[in-house]
């Protein structure tokens, strides 16, 4: 089994490098280390994004000139050889283990087709913190009724941190390039839960930036992907059809 990283980047500079380390230092230290690509889409990138990525040894770097998370998560997606992809960001950090502990449970459960765990914002107050975990909570609540009380399978995944095997990708179609930014993790849980079991585990956790949550604060960007969660479930779209650049 070979797992493939597609790491979207838009004007990345500050970030992309520690992202980087992260990935390749976890990979280098894990027994599946010959079995792991690191794909940096290029979208549209106006800063040294590119040239900080190249130079790090065994990445590969693919151009969607189209500006959009959608568009660079599809051209990663078609540009991985992985039978799994891991869909992180570019201002995201991989916990220790995060590696070993995706291919274990892909591999000890054949009905899996997609996993994801929550993000950790190692710069959050310690209530903002409890806050975004409220929102976790909430939705995993949500999550288990529906999986266990009607009998659903799970539609929660978390953007920027989740794995897809990649011929379930292909059944369903790919990434739907309709969807601007909100709503493009509930949809895809959605669809592929069509095909087997979608898992969200806490304990797969990744570091990110809290930039969004500051720049539009903690309450209001939880009340908003959550919105658009219910809102792809109920409605097959998303409610909030723009969002804001933040770099």
């Amino acid at each position: 089994m070979k797992l493939s990283f597609s790491i979207p980047a838009y004007n990345e500079a500050a970030n992309i490098g520690s992202c980087l380390d992260s990935v390749t230092r976890e990979a280098e230290s894990s027994p599946y280390k010959d079995n792991i690509e690191i794909i940096v889409v290029n979208n549209a990138c106006t800063d040294s994004t590119v040239e900080i990525a190249e130079k790090f040894s065994g990445v590969k770097i693919v151009s969607e000139p189209r500006k959009g998370l959608l568009f660079a998560r599809q051209r990663g997606y078609l540009s991985s050889t992985g039978d799994l992809i891991a869909n992180i960001d570019a201002d995201t950090i991989l916990t220790s283990g995060w590696i070993d502990k995706v291919f274990q449970e892909f591999t000890q459960d054949k009905d899996l087709v997609g996993l994801s765990g929550p993000f950790i914002y190692p710069r959050l107050s310690w209530s903002e913190g409890m806050l975004v975990d409220v929102f976790y909570r909430i939705g995993f609540i949500f999550h288990f009724f529906n999986h266990y009380l009607f009998r659903r399978e799970s539609m929660m995944l978390q953007g920027g941190n989740f794995i897809v095997l990649k011929k379930a990708m292909e059944q369903v179609g790919g990434f739907n390039l309709s969807i601007s930014f909100y709503g493009e993790d509930t949809d895809i849980a959605r669809r592929l839960s069509t095909l087997g079991k979608v898992k969200f585990s806490f304990q797969l956790p990744i570091y990110t930036s809290e930039r969004r949550l500051r720049a539009e604060g903690v309450l209001l960007s939880g009340v908003r992907y959550a919105m658009n969660h219910f809102w792809m479930l109920i409605f097959n779209r998303p409610f909030t059809k723009k969002y804001q650049d933040i770099r």
